[in-house]
């Protein structure tokens, strides 16, 4: 972009705030954000400031600033830092407390970031304090600038590095005393201006947050006290009370990390139990808001104590901050369940604990308050008397319910199954109960349902016969539960094989049944017949029959799926000539449908509009074919495979038919995927056309599902002699179209599934028939896309390079073959000093920390390869990373990386090595 002027971009300011025109407003748009890239807007932005010709330019110059300074500091020389930090303060010294808040905050922002950046402005709280403490007016501007300075260190898009940033908190922890000063002296001085005292609790919590105050000093700090004066004040704006419970959040937080006995814990612990009483006050007020804060301020109590408190309760007597359970109890009891929601993931942490520690004694002290909790997460659940129906997909009460499935199965264990199970049975036979009361009584048990055991015979046979009893006109709610709970007692049924066909027959007739009551049925019989094979062999018969019918049933699509998934699961036992012609009836309504899509112009397949869609029936054959798993011997035909190569020929041309559709090939690709795992080599009748009409359609679209479905095939049929050159022909024939995709600009970031999906293609190759790929001059053109596949931050794709690498480096071991060694070792010596360049690069700069652990597979494969090699492709790839950041401070010392290269080589483990990786790239980030 050549140099615009300042009235230029003005006017693009104008034209994207001002004008109707949306043709004009989208290029004005376009043309600001390239400004926003090019190194002209560096000095535009300012001059604008300058200028203040109105909010908008204003508001546009400040972001782009603050944008400049987070992503493009590198293209200021260092000689320029000094001047952009003089006229940063210069407009920074113009706020008064008319200024809109999003230019004090843009401002505020560009100016922390670029006190974090500038190695050579030391002390840069201390030199702002001493500028601006002394002028009333800029109060509100520096206590933004005190509040963004903290919270910015941490920030992923200014890259500090390790060594930066612990300069930069050593500093912060030096100045805490003055910030704290300032603080106080502003909270004295602010006239009860509920804004100002609200930004000062926020600043405040953002230097807790990064621990910079000294725990002495917080014993009796004003401002840890004023926050308390909030929070008990009935009266308090939201706001302000929302900022002194993230303040005293804080501090729990920070004294958990820096606990030195010093009695600050005990009395912050005594004064937020004091607290209670403006809980209670906020209930019977109806205030939500105020209910929500105190209850996360008790529920961050519980967790900052939560180490101590279950390991000081293995004695007889609990910890003494036990006694904080009983502040989240009461807030579980709130009548909103979104205050009961706040606390589940305490009650998650708390399970866990229990659980690691296996302590029964210990678990017995907790199994009281998990009683309590249950009992009130029964109340919650319950729906209102006067519902009608079922709850409704997307209900905020629905998926708080389904929290409340998660958090009982974490904590049942504490107070048992069968003992929850019956506490809500005792409800539901209490005079009088309410079929909302009993509703969520039987949803509770649903939860639990199981992990009861098989033997149990005192309640559950009671719970099935009332169940199998229901009267007609009881709730559906009611009948809709007690369905899944009969999916979820399949292994108690499993045990109790009497019960079984008066259950199938209750579930039979639930099929015909209406509005969400045949889904839970289906998903029920799913769960049966996944649990009870032996005893369903005989019933094969009536479930043949629901296939037949599947259509007339009211089932969702994935409720429908998942009974075919049962269906074959049972077919997938019956003795071999039963097996095919069950296997053959069940796919036929399916494969009879896809015909009907793919043949004629007039289907014939009704009005309903999924019926028209292919994928309702690819689904369903795909789960056929997924779980019908009949047990064979070596040498014995798979009596599936009569089926799957009858049915090739609607596949295969569904693949032509809807070879323009990526969502439809894909699954059209995922059902032939499970067919061809289903017989394995016995599919070798279909192989050959399968392959010649992928590479056809590959060639013309580019669907890199097509690409997986080769790996499968390969992983099926490379250790067959006579298919491994035509595998090898299909691979060629994938790589042109690939690569021509893959070298577009950002063609790897845009095609991160191609990747993944070519590169377990390749790897699957490796593993099956390495000698033939590796002889092959396929695999140079390979490794040069997989080095620069390196860098990609996508998991699955990344993951996939990973283990390409790691696949064809394993076959340099010394216990492989010799020419495959040599061939292995020829490709180290041409690849290696770039492989492990650009793979630190990655770690350095492009990678997740998460992602680094299959970085280092690939370093150890080489190490066992060559631990000298290693060494020094190391020492180069460390030696070529930059020493300095863009702020002119020393990202890596020559110490620090002698140290990495001295643990990379002495790690014995990949464990080992991505330690290694993710320090040194902290350096960096």
């Amino acid at each position: 972009m050549e140099q615009p002027t300042a009235e230029a971009v003005l006017q693009g300011v104008y034209t994207l705030y001002n004008n109707p025109n949306k043709v004009e407003k989208e290029k004005a748009s376009k043309w600001l954000e390239a400004f926003q890239k090019s190194i002209h807007s560096w000095e535009i932005a300012d001059q604008l400031l300058q200028q203040k010709y109105d909010l908008n330019s204003c508001t546009f110059a400040a972001q782009t600033m603050r944008n400049k300074i987070q992503n493009s500091f590198h293209e200021l020389p260092e000689s320029a830092h000094e001047s952009l930090r003089q006229s940063l303060l210069q407009h920074i010294s113009h706020i008064t407390l008319e200024t809109k808040p999003v230019i004090v905050t843009q401002l505020s922002l560009a100016l922390a970031d670029l006190a974090l950046l500038m190695s050579s402005w030391h002390k840069p709280v201390a030199t702002l304090l001493e500028r601006f403490s002394s002028n009333p007016n800029m109060m509100y501007a520096v206590i933004e600038l005190l509040t963004l300075i903290p919270e910015e260190v941490n920030s992923r898009y200014l890259r500090l590095g390790a060594n930066r940033r612990k300069d930069v908190l050593t500093d912060l922890e030096t100045d805490s005393s003055l910030v704290n000063s300032y603080l106080l002296m502003c909270l004295m001085n602010c006239n009860d201006n509920e804004i100002l005292q609200t930004k000062i609790l926020k600043c405040f919590t953002s230097w807790l947050h990064i621990n910079a105050f000294k725990i002495a000093q917080l014993g009796d700090n004003m401002i840890v006290a004023y926050s308390f004066q909030v929070l008990s004040n009935i009266h308090s704006k939201p706001e302000i009370h929302d900022a002194a419970t993230d303040c005293l959040c804080a501090l729990l937080q920070c004294v958990e990390m820096n606990n030195n006995g010093n009695g600050l814990d005990v009395n912050l612990f005594n004064g937020i139990l004091s607290l209670e009483e403006a809980y209670n006050m906020s209930v019977a007020q109806e205030d939500l808001d105020r209910s929500i804060n105190l209850c996360r301020l008790f529920t961050v109590l519980v967790e900052s104590n939560l180490t101590r408190m279950v390991a000081g309760s293995e004695a007889a007597t609990p910890h003494f901050s036990v006694k904080s359970l009983e502040l989240v109890l009461n807030c579980v009891g709130h009548y909103d369940f979104e205050v009961a929601e706040i606390t589940f993931n305490m009650w998650y942490r708390l399970s866990e604990d229990l659980y690691q520690r296996n302590n029964e004694t210990l678990t017995a002290h907790f199994k009281p308050y998990v009683e309590r909790l249950i009992a009130a997460l029964y109340k919650h659940c319950q729906m209102e008397s006067d519902h009608e129906g079922l709850i409704e997909e997307g209900d905020s009460f629905k998926d708080f319910r389904f929290k409340v499935s998660e958090i009982i199965k974490d904590v049942i264990f504490i107070v048992s199954s069968i003992s929850c199970f019956k506490q809500m049975f005792v409800i539901l036979q209490s005079p009088n109960v309410t079929w909302e009361s009993s509703e969520a009584a039987l949803f509770i048990m649903e939860n639990v349902a199981r992990n009861i055991l098989p033997e149990e015979s005192e309640v559950v046979p009671k719970v099935v016969e009332a169940i199998l009893n229901l009267p007609e006109n009881c709730h559906i709610a009611i009948r809709y539960t007690s369905i899944n709970i009969l999916g979820e007692l399949c292994d108690w049924i499993d045990s109790n094989p009497e019960t079984l066909e008066p259950i199938l027959n209750f579930l039979l007739c639930a099929l015909q049944q209406k509005n969400g009551l045949a889904t839970a049925a289906a998903n029920a019989l799913q769960s049966i017949c996944s649990a009870c094979k032996k005893h369903m062999l005989g019933h094969i018969s009536g479930l043949m029959e629901i296939a037949r019918c599947l259509d007339g049933f009211e089932i969702q699509t994935d409720s429908a799926i998942g009974l075919l998934k049962g269906i074959s699961i049972i077919i997938g036992r019956l003795p071999h000539a039963q097996l095919t012609t069950a296997m053959q009836e069940l796919c036929s309504f399916q494969v009879q449908a896809l015909n009907q899509l793919t043949s004629v112009e007039d289907d014939g397949l009704g009005v309903k509009k999924d019926r028209h869609d292919p994928v309702f029936w690819v689904d369903r054959l795909a789960s056929i074919y997924r779980h019908v798993n009949p047990t064979i011997t070596a040498n014995e035909v798979n009596p599936c495979v009569y089926v799957i190569v009858n049915n090739w020929s609607v596949l295969s041309r569904a693949m032509e038919c809807y070879k323009n559709d990526s969502k439809t090939m894909e699954r059209i690709v995922r059902c032939i995927r499970y067919a061809i795992r289903c017989i394995g080599k016995q599919a070798m009748p279909i192989l050959e056309p399968l392959v010649k009409q992928i590479i056809t359609i590959y060639s013309g679209h580019n669907h890199s599902c097509l690409l997986y479905l080769g790996s499968i095939l390969v992983d099926e049929f490379a250790c067959e002699t006579s298919c491994i050159q035509g595998l090898l022909n299909m691979l060629q024939a994938f790589i042109e179209p690939t690569f021509q995709v893959l070298q577009m600009e950002n063609g790897l970031k845009n095609h991160p599934d191609m990747v993944d999906d070519f590169f377990r293609l390749v790897a699957r190759f490796i593993q099956r028939s390495p000698f033939q790929l590796l002889q092959s001059p396929l695999v140079t053109p390979i490794i040069q896309c997989g080095l620069l596949a390196c860098t990609l931050d996508h998991r699955d794709a990344n993951l996939s390079v990973m283990r390409f690498f790691c696949s064809l480096l394993s076959y340099g071991r010394h216990d492989r073959a010799d020419e495959l060694r040599a061939i292995v070792h020829s490709i180290l010596l041409q690849h290696g000093e770039s492989l492990i360049m650009n793979l630190l690069y990655a770690s350095v700069f492009c990678l997740h920390s998460y992602m680094l652990s299959d970085v280092a597979d690939v370093f150890v494969e080489i190490k066992q390869l060559n631990p000298q090699q290693l060494e020094g492709y190391v020492r180069k790839a460390v030696d070529a990373l930059p020493k300095k950041n863009s702020g002119g401070c020393v990202t890596v010392t020559n110490e620090q990386m002698i140290e990495f290269v001295e643990s990379i080589v002495k790690s014995e483990t990949p464990r080992a090595v991505t330690q290694a990786l993710q320090e040194f790239s902290r350096l960096y980030r």
